[in-house]
């Protein structure tokens, strides 16, 4: 009878006969950081701001990380959306989805940089993220006075993450979650499948262990042709979201289309309902 080796014996065979392995995962540890996040600082890449009602605003996160972020105001009694971002560039590069949620929701929508992006200091990392988010948060509260019940939380891909962990800690009006995977590991394991992701990992962004602890209403997106995040990531995460919640299928679009005009119609009626 043939002796069952799990995962770990296996790993240790080929450590042994490949040491070579071992020197390439203590590499892929160190390097994870530059391996997940894809900051572009300022001075590197930086667009304008393409509406000149953007203000630049900056603030501490929980940590002192000083934070930049950009504001659109709409009228005094308009509900704000705090979009949370994706991964690479910085948040200059993504001026044209904040005028869009603008004017399409009719908000008032605050976009910050995570830590090492753009003109924010510091290092990015899991803890990072959701420290900047905090502090975000904080700035509406101090700024305006705004509450997290009367903030609409917006993610974006990584930025899901970082949403879903906020959502946690917070009651807000709403969650909205856009080409969000259920985890980190999840979706390297698809770019590295010979690597022990799982364990090997320290930034993980676990949303589908989370979600079901939000209470909070959520909105889902996922596009069926992303080659980034795989449609099906969505449609785990709607399964375990509690109610009241919604799921928009991105029919034929990739992980960086724009998205189309029936998302927006659906998510403002999801908003308000009743309307």
């Amino acid at each position: 009878m043939s002796h069952f080796e799990g995962p770990t014996d296996v790993l240790s065979v080929v450590l042994q006969r490949h040491p070579w392995v071992l020197i390439g995962l203590i590499a892929m540890w160190f390097l994870e950081n530059k391996l997940v996040f894809f900051p572009v600082k300022a001075i590197r890449a930086w667009e304008p701001a393409p509406v000149e009602t953007i203000q630049d605003v900056y603030f501490r996160s929980p940590n002192g990380t000083k934070i930049h972020a950009w504001w659109l105001a709409s009228r005094v009694d308009a509900p704000v959306l705090l979009l949370c971002p994706g991964n690479a560039g910085n948040l200059s590069g993504r001026g044209n989805t904040l005028v869009r949620i603008h004017e399409r929701l009719d908000v008032s929508v605050l976009i910050f940089d995570y830590p090492g992006y753009g003109r924010s200091e510091g290092k990015p990392n899991e803890q990072a993220c959701y420290d900047a988010a905090e502090g975000a948060i904080r700035w509406l509260n101090a700024t305006h006075d705004i509450s997290t019940e009367q903030v609409i939380l917006y993610g974006e891909s990584l930025g899901g993450g970082v949403a879903t962990e906020i959502a946690m800690r917070h009651a807000f009006r709403a969650l909205v979650l856009v080409k969000t995977f259920t985890s980190l590991p999840a979706v390297a394991k698809r770019f590295y499948p010979w690597l022990p992701v799982n364990w090997l990992m320290s930034n993980r962004f676990d949303n589908l262990s989370k979600l079901p602890r939000v209470t909070t209403s959520v909105f889902i997106s996922s596009a069926t042709h992303d080659s980034v995040v795989p449609y099906q990531h969505g449609e785990a995460l709607f399964q375990v979201a509690n109610e009241p919640k919604r799921f928009f299928r991105d029919e034929g679009s990739e992980h960086n289309d724009t998205l189309p005009d029936q998302f927006w119609d659906e998510l403002r009626a999801f908003l308000n309902p009743g309307n």
